[in-house]
């Protein structure tokens, strides 16, 4: 039976998690619309029903064994569908909806800090309701961060390797989205080895201290989840 710790860690972590997974993807599909490709739109991927978007390795089990064991919380939803060639200026666009994931989870970032700075307000010695939420704050910045800095890797096909993508000369675009077919492959191991949280480390740690300002707490306090 699983012990009080785990339990409290699991509902602090699970519904920041869950958001920052969903919503990114949504933000890719919400601009792949506006600029011109409505796939998502017609699949019903344009929802936050995390229902539609869950996959059950990346959203509920590598995280699940993250949470249990420690160090980086990691996760992915289904990816939206995007097609490219529906978009009005493909290559430019392509680049633009990638960076929607990562810029909506800098939003959620903001807007759990602003979780944080209210139930310090009303944090009563001893606790209470407030000292959940704002451990959950804590959990929703760190997880927004982390996901932000990590799909920005370029590492087809996470966010930055599609921006890559966008921006070289099309000749050698198709050389280096070939290694999409390996890229979660490389990406788990960097994360088993070690060189994922190297890698991630000095803009984390950047992003997490101007967040705590933020947020009105010492960076000291992410230390406690």
């Amino acid at each position: 039976m699983p012990d009080f710790n785990t339990v409290a860690r699991i509902a602090i972590w699970a519904l920041p998690v869950v958001f920052a997974i969903t919503v990114h993807e949504v933000a890719h599909g919400w601009v792949a619309r506006k600029l011109g490709d409505s796939t998502a739109y017609r699949l019903g991927r344009l929802t936050l029903n995390p229902i539609r978007h869950i996959d059950p390795i990346g959203t509920i089990l590598v995280p699940g064994m993250l949470l249990l064991i420690g160090g980086i919380v990691l996760g992915w939803a289904k990816p939206v569908p995007v097609v490219m060639r529906n978009l009005r200026h493909p290559r430019r666009d392509m680049a633009i909806v990638a960076l929607a994931g990562p810029m909506a989870n800098l939003v959620m970032a903001l807007a759990w800090c602003v979780v944080v700075r209210v139930a310090v307000a009303v944090l009563h010695p001893g606790g209470g309701i407030a000292l959940g939420f704002v451990y959950m704050g804590l959990a929703g910045i760190l997880i927004n961060l982390v996901l932000m800095v990590i799909n920005l890797l370029p590492i087809p096909p996470l966010d930055g390797g599609r921006v890559v993508a966008s921006l070289i000369p099309p000749r050698y675009a198709g050389w280096f989205t070939a290694i999409e077919r390996f890229g979660l492959l490389i990406v788990l191991g960097l994360l088993a080895t070690g060189l994922l949280g190297r890698i991630v480390q000095p803009p984390l740690g950047l992003l997490v201290s101007l967040l705590a300002a933020v947020a009105g707490i010492p960076p000291a306090a992410f230390g406690q989840l």
